[in-house]
């Protein structure tokens, strides 16, 4: 058999093994476009938290270097923090001679009160001083006007008697026990009108007392209403000072700039006598526990999706690993809307492009974390359909 022959016999069984694999491999393609969605538009994330100081100072030591890993809580540097430590003390003795003064106040507030009540009691004393005056002054009256009569009768008496006397009607006898009567009774209507006179001018000065007293009174009781508002404002003042610490502490806190989270420190820009402004970057700390995938999907690719598919990630730095994930959340408008120049297709001629809508993957396996994945790696992000 010549060697054409041979050819001409082998050439369709060649023939046919291609076409096999062909098939094999064009099935299975098709078999993936019509069962899965992917896009190789997808990198890894992660938090990164940008380091700044909330106060200004010198820099004073450095406790971390470039890509060194760090625990939440982990001190990254010191700041000058002498001038705060003395606003501190400043705010610890304003606090407590603003207690001192509170207590001064109160004792205020005690002598007030304490002279109100005497007051009171003098007002009250004074009060009953006038109303036993009054009570004196009726007595008073009554025995003038008792006196009165008496020495009305006596004189109607001696001067009937001195008549009879005359006509020696009476005797001598009669005659003087009259007379000492008219005298007697005109005697005790003088002392009557005299005691009148006393109690009345007694009955003015409790008066004026008692009003001397409700004065005295009414001044203490101001006295105690301003003690009372003066205690407030001194325990306003109290808290006003506490505050002021707090602030104070809080502001002394700033003097150690910790890590907000576990990381490792990038780009650190900062050197030891360096001076701080509040706001000024000093360095990133990159979480490395966290990571998802930001997948680019087209706007045609996201209808048969939805949250909580499983999806299988490839990341080109492990193209012989496969990681499991996610759907976690899909974004409500496309990244052009997000874009800083959004695209404004009213004006001018209209060209018709497929947008991308951002999806959130996280990876859920577990058991491959030891590999060390990077925020901004590339991915490939493979979502089964139905």
């Amino acid at each position: 058999m010549s060697e054409t022959q041979k050819k001409n016999k082998i050439l369709p069984f060649v023939l046919g093994a291609v076409l096999l694999i062909a098939g094999y491999f064009g099935v299975t393609k098709l078999m993936y476009v019509f069962g899965n969605e992917d896009t190789e538009n997808a990198y890894l994330e992660t938090n990164i938290a940008s380091i700044s100081p909330k106060t200004a100072g010198y820099v004073t030591a450095i406790m971390v270097s470039e890509n060194q890993h760090v625990k939440k809580g982990d001190t990254l540097l010191t700041i000058d923090d002498r001038e705060l430590t003395l606003k501190v003390q400043q705010a610890e003795i304003a606090l407590r001679n603003a207690e001192a003064n509170l207590m001064i106040t109160r004792a205020n507030a005690g002598t007030a009160e304490a002279g109100t009540k005497f007051a009171k009691a003098n007002t009250a004393t004074s009060e009953s001083n006038v109303d036993a005056a009054a009570a004196g002054l009726i007595t008073a009256q009554s025995n003038i006007d008792a006196a009165q009569s008496r020495y009305w009768k006596a004189n109607e008496d001696f001067r009937r008697y001195a008549s009879l006397l005359a006509d020696k009607a009476v005797t001598q006898q009669q005659f003087d026990a009259v007379k000492a009567e008219k005298e007697s009774s005109e005697a005790m209507l003088k002392a009557a009108q005299q005691q009148f006179v006393v109690l009345t001018k007694q009955t003015s000065v409790a008066s004026k007392q008692a009003d001397a007293g409700r004065g005295q009174e009414n001044v203490a009781k101001n006295q105690a209403g301003v003690a009372t508002k003066q205690i407030e404002l001194a325990e306003i003042l109290i808290e006003q000072r506490r505050s002021e610490l707090e602030f104070a502490k809080l502001q002394l806190s700033y003097a150690v700039l910790l890590s907000p989270c576990d990381g490792v420190v990038s780009k650190k820009s900062v050197q030891v006598g360096q001076l701080l402004n509040i706001g000024t970057p000093v360095c990133s700390v990159v979480e490395d526990h966290n990571l998802w995938l930001t997948a680019n999907f087209k706007e045609t690719q996201v209808a048969k999706m939805k949250v909580g598919d499983k999806v299988k990630v490839e990341v080109d730095a492990y193209p012989s690993i496969d990681f499991e994930g996610k759907i976690e959340s899909i974004a409500a408008a496309t990244g052009a809307k997000f874009a800083l120049l959004p695209p404004d297709n009213a004006s001018g001629n209209f060209v018709k492009v497929v947008q991308r809508i951002p999806v959130k993957i996280v990876i859920t396996e577990t058991s491959k974390q030891e590999i060390q994945l990077r925020a901004g790696m590339s991915a490939k992000a493979i979502v089964p359909v139905h």
